[in-house]
């Protein structure tokens, strides 16, 4: 089991940006699909999770095989690129999820709690209007390479592994 979180401040300082992050991590895993599918008829599994202050990525499976998956997804992290069609296929996507948690009463009313509890944290209903506001090719490759500037890393690897 490889668990990382990779923390960026840049996340949080605006509802774009946090728009921006979601589509950043949409896309990352739209991507790894095809090449990563091997990985999963030979039973290793990972997750992609767009957290509230950074990118968790958790791996686990056969230990011998494991760091070849984990390679792959920080190579496609590395080297992140998109097409416009798909970009515009992930904001589409995310504008039917970002609706779905809005007319659902209690998401809503969850994201208003954590909206009063939290300091600096956007709604969703912020969120939303940042994404049917427009979203373009180049903010979202000019804040890809603002946040793989400013990263910070944690991590958690358990199991059958040498240091």
């Amino acid at each position: 089991y490889v668990r990382f979180h990779l923390i960026s401040p840049l996340i949080q300082q605006s509802a774009e940006n946090i728009v921006l992050f979601d589509t950043f991590v949409n896309i990352l895993s739209h991507n790894l699909g095809e090449p990563a599918y091997e990985a999963d008829v030979a039973q290793l599994e990972y997750k992609l999770v767009a957290g509230e202050h950074g990118l968790v990525i958790r791996v686990k499976g056969f230990n011998h095989k494991l760091p070849l998956l984990f390679q792959l997804i920080i190579d496609y992290l590395t080297d992140f690129s998109f097409t416009p069609a798909v970009f515009e296929m992930i904001t589409e996507q995310l504008k039917k999820t970002y609706f779905n948690i809005l007319i659902k009463p209690e998401t809503l009313a969850k994201d208003v709690r954590l909206l009063i509890l939290e300091h600096g944290r956007w709604s969703m209903t912020d969120k939303y209007q940042t994404l049917m506001n427009g979203l373009s090719i180049e903010a979202l490759s000019s804040f890809v390479k603002a946040l793989k500037s400013q990263l910070f890393v944690e991590g958690l690897v358990q199991g059958n592994f040498t240091s």
